[in-house]
């Protein structure tokens, strides 16, 4: 998921920002694969935060605490920012993408996916059409969801049963998108969308 969104640029040399790294493992697969010369990771947890500066030790990677509608950072910062399944989230997304465009060097990048209800498609394009920056490229990877959930499906259902209590079970399927939960009915039936999409700051 983390090539797809990053394939509209090439990260090398570049100066990144995660905006809701959690656990952390985004972050890392970028420093360790696409070559940023900096990535920062932040989320809204410190405890979150915590965890991935005691896992992670690398030069070029780093974690903070920080709110999504108001990034700890100056102006025209980085070159690209990502956003990976948290958007949806965010108590206000306009607020978001003003915050983005403002840390976004000018020819900076967004680069996003997530989740979304069927009903709202419009919305969030509405929403990147008015955020001021260039929409290059909008995709629904729907499908795509579906099959990378159906493929691990058995593994998962595995892993829940082995260590989650029976009574919550469904609750842990269904967050993890197992086959024939709510959340992967969900998708099925269009009730739910998944999208990516690549903006740019052109000044």
């Amino acid at each position: 998921l983390y090539h797809h969104v990053t394939s509209p640029l090439d990260l090398k040399g570049l100066k990144v920002l995660e905006v809701g790294s959690g656990r952390g493992g985004g972050s890392s697969y970028i420093s360790n694969y696409l070559n940023p010369t900096e990535i920062y990771g932040i989320d809204i947890s410190p405890t979150a935060v915590a965890i991935c500066n005691q896992i992670y030790n690398k030069n070029n990677l780093f974690f903070k605490v920080g709110d999504s509608e108001n990034l700890p950072f100056e102006d025209n910062t980085f070159d690209a920012v990502i956003n990976v399944e948290s958007s949806h989230c965010y108590g206000n997304m306009e607020k978001f993408l003003n915050e983005v465009k403002r840390v976004l060097k000018p020819d900076g990048y967004f680069l996003w996916c997530d989740l979304r209800a069927g009903k709202d498609r419009e919305l969030i394009s509405n929403q990147f059409q008015n955020s001021g920056l260039e929409i290059v490229q909008e995709k629904d990877i729907t499908k795509n969801i579906i099959i990378a959930l159906d493929k691990m499906s058995k593994k998962r259902k595995s892993a829940i049963q082995e260590k989650v209590p029976f009574p919550i079970r469904k609750i842990f399927e269904s967050y993890a998108g197992v086959k024939g939960s709510k959340i992967h009915n969900s998708f099925i039936n269009g009730n739910l969308i998944y999208l990516s999409a690549a903006l740019k700051k052109l000044y």
